[in-house]
């Protein structure tokens, strides 16, 4: 038995809920959790290698994930700066921004909702 039913819990307090949101473009995904997650490492880095490094993925992957994105939306959404005496580096375009601030703002509406509605039902609560 399970420590949590063996202090009294019964099944509907131990439930939790878990959702995922993602953008698909013409069937296909484009957008998600984890692609808002490396914009912003590049948005904080200035770098693909640094945000690839900061979450445990290849600069190939990385680089991947972005010409996709770019390919399906049609849209550059990562400029990028060559390398040598002064450094390279990588900045969101203002596309890039615009598509991460409103799928985190849809993100956080959606989880609301879910949230609110798993309360009701399970909770009794609205």
């Amino acid at each position: 038995m399970r420590a949590a039913a063996r202090k009294g819990k019964n099944w509907q307090e131990r439930l939790s809920i878990r959702s995922k949101v993602w953008l698909e473009l013409d069937g296909e995904p484009v957008f998600s959790r984890g692609r808002a997650l490396l914009f912003r490492a590049i948005d904080s880095h200035g770098s693909i290698n640094a945000a690839a490094r900061e979450m445990g993925i290849s600069y190939r992957r990385a680089w991947g994930y972005v010409k996709a994105m770019e390919a399906r939306l049609g849209v550059a959404l990562v400029e990028t700066r060559t390398g040598g005496a002064q450094g390279g580096g990588a900045t969101l375009t203002a596309a890039a921004r615009e598509l991460l601030a409103g799928f985190e703002r849809l993100e956080q509406g959606v989880n609301g909702l879910v949230d609110k509605r798993f309360e009701a039902e399970f909770r009794g609560r609205s």
